[in-house]
């Protein structure tokens, strides 16, 4: 399902995860679920994969990681702010310490000039304090090609996030 470059930076994180003792959470929309299923298709990540929320629509987002209405009626469901805010809410509303969220626009159609096609923003945070984001700009590649990218994007930020850089 997934290839070996994915599988490795899959068992990297885990091995990161489980040497500092740290629980995963996932907090996704435009991958809809695709990070944790990276995750969880290593064996033995049962141990630091907490779990998942697939939080495709607003409501989901409100409902399930905290969202104010009003964060995602003044900046949109992709958007910096939404990001970070799921990503502290999948903290909240799980038992991890750290966590991961990502928004965007996989395509082919939602975009527009100010977010088009391939626009994702990510978010990760840690029980410490620190959240750490990111925008990608993958462009028009197709969705398949956005999803997997942004996948890849995940696991880099959260490792980011676990060493304690301010950015990555």
């Amino acid at each position: 399902m997934f290839n070996d470059e994915q599988c490795e930076k899959a068992k990297d994180l885990l091995a990161l995860c489980r040497e500092r003792k740290l629980m995963i959470a996932t907090a996704e929309s435009c991958t809809g679920g695709l990070i944790a299923a990276l995750l969880t298709e290593i064996a033995g990540s049962s141990d630091v994969f907490e779990r998942g929320f697939v939080t495709y629509s607003n409501h989901a987002k409100k409902e399930m990681l905290g969202v104010p209405a009003d964060i995602l009626a003044q900046w949109g469901a992709v958007s910096p702010q939404t990001a970070d805010l799921m990503a502290k809410g999948a903290l909240q509303h799980s038992q991890a310490h750290v966590s991961v969220a990502v928004t965007g626009i996989a395509g082919p159609g939602g975009g527009s000039l100010e977010k088009p096609v391939g626009l994702v923003y990510l978010a990760a945070s840690i029980k410490t304090g620190l959240t750490i984001g990111r925008e990608c700009r993958f462009g028009d590649i197709g969705r398949s090609k956005v999803r997997e990218a942004t996948v890849l994007a995940a696991l880099d930020l959260l490792q980011g996030v676990i060493e304690g850089k301010e950015s990555c």
